[in-house]
């Protein structure tokens, strides 16, 4: 079963795909720059404390999206408990 949730909700050592960035066009042309578009599967790795960054493993690439940004990336992952 799939389902949609925040970026920033998925379990560490998902995959996921992005399905929605909620945000404007500036919001939305800073995540494309990082490689984050819809379609485009990304892998949670890590979450630095509350308030901290998000590390993302995109095209084998690491990148850290700020919480606030993380919570408006929404992602699709195909359900089961796939810890990491």
């Amino acid at each position: 079963m799939k389902h949609d949730i925040p970026l920033i909700d998925l379990p560490m050592g998902v995959e996921a795909e992005i399905v929605e960035l909620r945000g404007g066009r500036g919001f939305q042309s800073r995540l494309r720059s990082l490689g984050l578009v819809e379609g485009q599967q990304v892998k949670k790795l890590s979450r630095a404390g509350l308030g901290g960054p998000v590390i993302v493993l995109i095209n084998r690439t690491q990148v850290a999206i700020g919480c606030g940004m993380a919570s408006r990336i929404i992602v699709r992952s195909s359900g089961g408990d796939q810890r990491g």
